[in-house]
């Protein structure tokens, strides 16, 4: 298995509340890139918000097996994450994802 620092860029339609940034933290956090040696390095935010450009970054650790399966999973935590706090793929629609970091464990 690999670990993948996945970066999903994305825009937001609707604005998101101090409350619901403070939940989806809250709900990225076992995937939080801090907690790698890469995320460390790099010092790298799980969630970066832009509300003057209405843009956001997502920032993820995951586990697969091929950089495929690590974008599927990283969509499917984000996924997840951003409809917790009453965000959709329409609210919140993701742009291509890019491998930041990756670690192979042997």
């Amino acid at each position: 298995m690999t670990t993948y620092v996945v970066t999903l860029p994305g825009t937001l339609l609707d604005k998101l509340s101090p409350a619901a940034h403070e939940q989806l933290l809250r709900e990225l956090s076992p995937a939080d890139p801090r907690h790698t040696h890469l995320g460390e390095t790099e010092d790298l935010d799980r969630l970066t918000v832009d509300e003057e450009n209405s843009t956001f970054v997502i920032r993820l650790e995951v586990h697969a097996a091929t950089t495929k399966e690590a974008e599927a999973e990283a969509r499917s935590i984000a996924t997840r994450a951003l409809r917790a706090v009453g965000l959709t793929e329409d609210s919140a629609p993701m742009g291509p994802a890019a491998l930041s970091g990756i670690d192979t464990e042997e």
